[in-house]
């Protein structure tokens, strides 16, 4: 009897066993399954979020307001300065009621009519520049608060405030008022019919008033080309000659795959590629196809591959000469500073100049977009991506506008719904409508290696699984950066003059991340610094550079033509269009196929 007792202890019963091999052998969920459950929750709440992540959001306010209740002096302050801001205000209403001379309230472009400078609504502009002044005094300047975390809630501090301007208001509008006044409410009337035709508009998925004037290949993108080479990322444009006689070295011209081409070719006038041909170059440009799902699993490597290099051999096959001028703008002028490294590394000498338009090789502090690409931001991104295969427009159009609401969304609803406007489009204004999509896996690549990470600055930054450096570029370099830039901004543009040790030409203009490029030859309102950097030089500071560096009036186009004519090694007749004979078809007039879709 003890035995078989002892016997039946040491044996589990069958449900024990059972229980046991299902513990050990079978798994409820899957990784892949529970990833994917982490991506869905992830996407749900980025598409509610407008794709930005509600964690970041509340560690950034937790992070400000939990340090701001104990610090009782800035409190004080804070209490301080609203109190002598409503003092101030109520002189100022004291003076503006009393003055028959026009007061302007504020410096917003928004509120400086003639009518906002009249009582009480110089008032009301008044009390919204205190206001935007007190926000920033309550957002900044608390110690311990991690800058990361105070700047953004500075940027949610001043979407509310912005949001809540009085030139938002139809009743406390000066503009509105006086126009509704003069023409009997005519304005409104206007205004309401635009606003019914624009939702009819989005809703059929037609373009918005005023975009007909501006079609692609009939309006814009119209200089004479051929598209000679196609793969499944680019068509390459190959531009008729417009001299008898042509530079040695051809120009490529890489722009960003964020953007359709053809801000590079708008109107004639503002055509930096008819400019150049005219000049006497002769010029290829990529056109980066639109992405679908079809795209997703394109890497950087892809885009540098497929792009950049499959470019650079099409062009000097067809062309014969053995160096380009490669040009580079926006990520474009990023994909090409890492494609100049990986050629360098690989002994790859086929690039006689590189030009860098508002282009940054170092994020560290690229500006107010890296509020939307903290960790935890891009997890929700890529979660959000990883449902259709790519970033949609919407996303980033969102994404920008917020950066400059009151420009971009506020003003022009007030201009068409309210003070009953006609869209006053220009090509640039077209082309800024004409967005594109990112692939997945290319753009959480990007965002993470360069932004999150800075790989490319810090030498970390992998092509072909192997390390590359900028600081092994050798090529003479034209680094432009634009003053208002707010995209890239020329702080962090001129940061690659310590990482690179090449010649560089340093230029500074006027205008902004796109209106400073495509601004033409012959604009009234431009103006530029320049200075050449040459291997050896001592490091000279940003600020420094923009203070000490003399200005020139006009386009920093022709400077730049002069750059390249100083640094090509001569002329000749112009080649010819494509190479049938080497595989390079002439496949299509330009703009090509890409750009359409």
């Amino acid at each position: 009897m003890t035995k078989m007792l002892n016997k039946t202890q040491e044996q589990p019963s069958d449900a024990v066993v059972s229980l046991k091999l299902l513990l050990e052998d079978h798994r409820w969920l899957q990784p892949e399954q529970a990833n994917r459950l982490n991506r869905e929750l992830r996407s749900l709440l980025a598409n509610a979020t407008l794709g930005m992540s509600p964690i970041e959001v509340s560690m950034a306010v937790f992070d400000w307001f939990g340090h701001l209740a104990i610090s009782p002096g800035k409190l004080f302050e804070l209490s301080e300065s609203l109190l002598r801001k409503g003092a101030e205000l109520a002189r100022f209403n004291m003076e503006a009621m009393r003055s028959e001379d026009p007061t302007p309230g504020s410096n917003s472009r928004r509120m400086k009519s003639e009518a906002w400078q009249r009582w009480p609504f110089n008032v009301l502009a008044k009390g919204h520049e205190l206001g935007k002044a007190w926000a920033t005094e309550l957002t900044t300047g608390i110690d311990g608060v991690r800058p990361e975390h105070e700047a953004f809630v500075e940027f949610l501090a001043r979407q509310v405030t912005e949001l809540l301007s009085p030139a938002n208001v139809p009743a406390l509008n000066a503009d509105v008022i006086e126009a509704t006044r003069s023409e009997r409410g005519a304005n409104l009337t206007r205004g309401m019919k635009n606003f019914v035709d624009d939702r009819q508009r989005i809703a059929r998925g037609q373009p918005l008033q005023g975009r007909e004037e501006f079609q692609v290949g009939k309006h814009l993108a119209i200089t004479p080309g051929k598209v000679i080479y196609e793969n499944e990322l680019i068509e390459l444009i190959q531009y008729e000659p417009a001299t008898e006689r042509v530079g040695v070295e051809p120009v490529l011209i890489v722009p960003a795959w964020i953007m359709k081409y053809y801000i590079l070719d708008l109107e004639p006038d503002r055509s930096l590629v008819k400019f150049l041909t005219g000049q006497g170059h002769t010029v290829f440009i990529v056109s980066w196809k639109n992405p679908t799902a079809a795209e997703s699993n394109m890497d950087m490597d892809d885009y540098l591959h497929s792009g950049v290099m499959n470019s650079i051999d099409a062009v000097t096959t067809i062309t014969g000469a053995p160096k380009v001028h490669a040009v580079g703008y926006c990520l474009g002028g990023t994909l090409l500073s890492i494609t100049a490294a990986y050629m360098a590394r690989e002994g790859d000498d086929r690039l006689q100049t590189m030009s860098l338009f508002a282009s940054q090789i170092d994020f560290r502090d690229a500006g107010e977009i890296t509020l939307f690409l903290g960790e935890s931001a891009l997890s929700f991104l890529e979660a959000r991506m990883s449902r259709k295969g790519f970033l949609d427009i919407e996303s980033m159009v969102n994404a920008f506008t917020s950066l400059r609401v009151a420009d971009l969304v506020y003003a022009p609803a007030v201009d068409r719904y309210l003070l009953g406007k006609d869209r006053k489009l220009n090509g640039l204004m077209a082309w800024n409508e004409d967005g594109t999509r990112m692939p997945c896996r290319m753009h959480g690549e990007y965002l993470r290696t360069c932004y999150l990470d800075n790989d490319l600055a810090e030498g970390r930054y992998r092509v072909a699984g192997v390390p590359i450096c900028v600081g092994d570029i050798k090529a003479p370099t034209f680094l432009l950066g634009t003053v208002t830039d707010h995209v890239a901004p020329w702080q962090s543009v001129y940061k690659a003059r310590r990482l690179m040790n090449n010649e560089m030409t340093i230029v500074l203009t006027t205008g902004g991340h796109n209106a400073g490029i495509a601004c033409g030859p012959d604009h009234p309102r431009r103006s530029y610094q320049a200075a050449l950097r040459k291997p050896g030089d001592l490091y000279i500071d940003p600020d420094r550079f923009a203070a000490e560096t003399e200005s020139n009036d006009g386009s920093w186009w022709l400077a730049w033509s002069e750059w390249l004519v100083e640094r090509t090694t001569g002329d000749r007749e112009p080649p010819r269009m494509g190479a049938p004979d080497k595989g390079y078809d002439v496949l299509r007039d330009a703009p090509g196929r890409y750009v359409f879709e």
